[in-house]
């Protein structure tokens, strides 16, 4: 049995990250992005990536599911083919782009984001916005890349569709398909750089059960928040993942 299967300390990070993927399946954008650096405290960065997308797949298919008629067609015209060109950008420098680096990008983003969103609702009482291809371009891009490296896809694509001010719903359908296409993208560039192994493959395996259940509470959740707790949960979640994503980066 490998080293890492038998090792408790594996479990004791690996189980609490799973079901925050879980819960991010279910439509809380954000809580995905804290579940990789903390199964990272446990085992490197590369291993737990490569640990935690068969996961990220698995429990995909259980929002698409759950939210296959409630989602926005247009956000993901615009998102999912942008996001093609972060992962390809990400696959060719995969081996020169430091991970604190992206770290500190993303929770840099979450941050900014968060204090826009506060003073934006402060001085606007506005509808939502709406989306727009450049924009669209250029954060579905990034959610690509910064997806890609660390699986912290969720901060960018969040600053472009949270300002719509979707109804919770079909805010958790869009994202759910849009991080499940973007998690389908990034199987061939793993395979081609090595990062699926026995070991890695057989700790998914093991995780699995405990992924999908998680999933499936998720959806339960997200369909029982009113949308003003839905939204207010959604901002807290990405306050604390730009400082969970900072500090690590610096530390």
């Amino acid at each position: 049995m490998p080293d890492l299967i038998a090792d408790p300390r594996f479990y004791l990070y690996a189980i609490p990250a799973v079901i925050l993927f879980g819960l991010s399946k279910g439509g809380l954008s954000g809580l995905g992005a804290l579940a990789t650096p903390l199964l990272a405290i446990a085992i490197s960065p590369v291993k737990a990536a490569a640990i935690t997308l068969p996961i990220l797949i698995a429990q995909d298919w259980v929002g698409v599911w759950s939210f296959r008629r409630e989602f926005d067609r247009r956000n993901l015209l615009i998102l999912a083919p942008s996001s093609v060109l972060g992962i390809a950008i990400a696959t060719l420098l995969a081996a020169h782009v430091s991970e604190n680096a992206v770290r500190f990008l993303v929770g840099a983003i979450s941050l900014g984001f968060v204090g826009f969103m506060l003073v934006r609702d402060r001085l606007s009482t506005s509808e939502g916005s709406h989306p727009g291809v450049a924009p669209g371009v250029f954060w579905g891009a990034l959610s690509g890349f910064t997806s890609f490296v660390s699986h912290a896809g969720a901060p960018p694509f969040l600053v472009y569709v949270l300002p719509q001010k979707l109804e919770p719903r079909i805010f958790a359908g869009t994202s759910v398909i849009f991080f499940a296409i973007v998690n389908l993208l990034k199987v061939p560039p793993y395979v081609l750089l090595g990062q699926f192994t026995s070991e890695t493959l057989l700790a998914s395996a093991l995780l699995l059960p405990l992924a999908v259940a998680s999933a499936f509470f998720g959806v339960w959740v997200v369909r029982r928040l009113p949308a003003e707790r839905f939204y207010n949960l959604v901002l807290l979640l990405s306050f604390l993942l730009g400082v969970k994503l900072i500090y690590d980066s610096l530390s």
